[in-house]
C-alpha cells in the first residue's frame, strides 16, 4: 500500500528531533543507503558542491550550508548549520542545525528536519565503507571520543564488520564511556587508558573526539596495514602526513575543512583515492596490505538526502511529525 503524501499543499512536515526518537533505523540498510549515495555520485548524475563556510575573525562561531541531489532517491537536501563557541572557550556551546528535503520528481517538499540523528548515522556509516574498504579483516577497533559520533561508531561498525571481535574505547568521561559500551548491546567494549599503546594493535582507528580532545594518536603508533579514520578529533595530523595511502570522502571538501591538517609549511599531503570510485572498484582502498591508511571523513549532503529521504519514510510509516500551514 502506497504511503500518504508527506504534507498537503501549502502545508510543511516538521520532523523535530524528539519525533525521530525510537524510531526503527536498521544499521546494515543505512550503510546500504549511504553507499547507495556515493555510488550515485558516479553512476546516477547525483550532484554534490563543495560547502559554504562563514567564520569571524575570533572564530566565536562557525557556520556552514550544503545543497545536494542524490539521484538514487530524487531527493535534493539544503542543509545549515550553525555553532556558536565551536572551541569550547566560553562554557557557552550552541549547536543548531537542520535539513530540508525535497521530492525532486514531483517538486513537492517533503520534511524539515532535525539533523541530530541523521548526521550522526551518515558519518557513522561513511566510516564503515571507508574502514570495510580498506581493511575488511579487521579484528580490533578503537574509537576515540565518546560523544554521539563515538556512541554510533561501534555498533555500526559491527553492521559492516561483523567479525570484529576486539572493540575499544578512549575517552576522558564517564557517562560517555558508559554510552559506548552500552551501544553494543553487551557485546564487551574495553575501555582504554594508553591510547598510543591501544593504537598500536588496532586495526581501526576512528578519530570521532570533540574539538576538546586533548590526546591524538600519532603516526607512529599505528601497526602496518592499519587504517584510521577521521571525522572529528583524536588523530594526529602526523598520521595524514606519515601515512601510506590517503582516501576521502571528496577531495575538495577535504580541502575546505581540513585546514587543521595543515604542516608548519601549510601544505596538506595528496590524496591518493575517493570513497565513491574505491566503492565502484575504479581505485583501490590501499596499494599494499602493509600501507597504514588515513581516511578523512567529511560530510557529504548527498548521503543527507539519501538518508534523509530513508528516515523520512520511516517516521511516515509510523505517523511521526507535524504538518503546519507554511506557504
Amino acid at each position: 500500500m502506497p504511503l500518504p503524501p508527506y504534507a498537503p499543499p501549502g502545508q510543511l512536515w516538521l520532523l523535530p528531533q524528539s519525533q525521530l526518537e525510537g524510531l526503527d533505523v536498521d544499521y546494515p540498510q543505512v550503510i546500504k543507503v549511504v553507499e547507495g549515495a556515493y555510488r550515485a555520485l558516479r553512476e546516477a548524475g547525483s550532484d554534490n558542491p563543495v560547502k559554504t563556510i562563514v567564520e569571524p575573525p575570533d572564530h566565536h562561531s562557525l557556520s556552514y550550508s550544503m545543497v545536494a541531489r542524490d539521484a538514487g532517491s530524487d531527493t535534493v537536501c539544503f542543509k545549515a548549520v550553525y555553532e556558536f563557541d565551536p572551541q569550547r572557550t566560553r562554557d557557552s556551546y550552541r549547536f543548531h542545525a537542520f535539513v530540508f528535503l525535497c521530492d525532486d520528481t514531483t517538486g513537492a517538499p517533503i520534511a524539515l528536519m532535525d539533523v541530530v540523528r541523521l548526521g550522526p548515522l551518515r558519518s557513522s556509516a561513511t566510516t564503515a565503507l571507508f574502514a570495510r574498504a580498506a581493511c575488511p579483516d579487521a579484528r580490533t577497533a578503537l574509537v576515540v571520543g565518546t560523544g554521539v559520533q563515538g556512541q554510533m561508531a561501534l555498533p555500526m561498525l559491527l553492521a559492516a564488520l561483523p567479525k570484529l571481535d576486539r572493540l575499544q574505547v578512549f575517552g576522558t568521561y564517564a557517562e560517555g564511556l558508559r554510552a559506548v559500551q552500552d551501544s553494543v548491546g553487551g557485546i564487551d567494549v574495553e575501555i582504554v587508558e594508553n591510547l598510543q599503546e591501544a593504537a598500536g594493535g588496532a586495526d581501526i582507528v576512528i578519530g570521532a573526539a570533540g574539538l576538546s580532545a586533548r590526546q591524538e594518536v600519532r603516526r607512529e603508533s599505528m601497526k602496518p596495514g592499519a587504517v584510521a579514520v577521521l571525522l572529528g578529533y583524536g588523530v594526529h595530523p602526523d598520521v595524514c602526513h606519515g601515512a601510506d595511502y590517503r582516501i576521502a570522502t571528496d577531495t575538495a571538501q577535504m580541502m575546505a575543512t581540513s585546514d587543521d591538517l595543515r604542516a608548519p609549511d601549510g601544505s596538506r599531503p595528496t590524496v591518493d583515492a575517493e570513497l565513491p570510485d574505491i566503492l565502484l572498484g575504479r581505485a583501490p582502498a590501499r596499494r599494499d596490505p602493509r600501507d597504514v591508511v588515513f581516511a578523512y571523513n567529511s560530510g557529504m549532503a548527498v548521503t543527507d538526502a539519501a538518508l534523509g529521504r530513508y528516515v523520512a519514510d520511516l517516521a511516515l510509516a509510523d505517523g511521526r511529525g507535524e504538518r503546519v500551514a507554511f506557504w
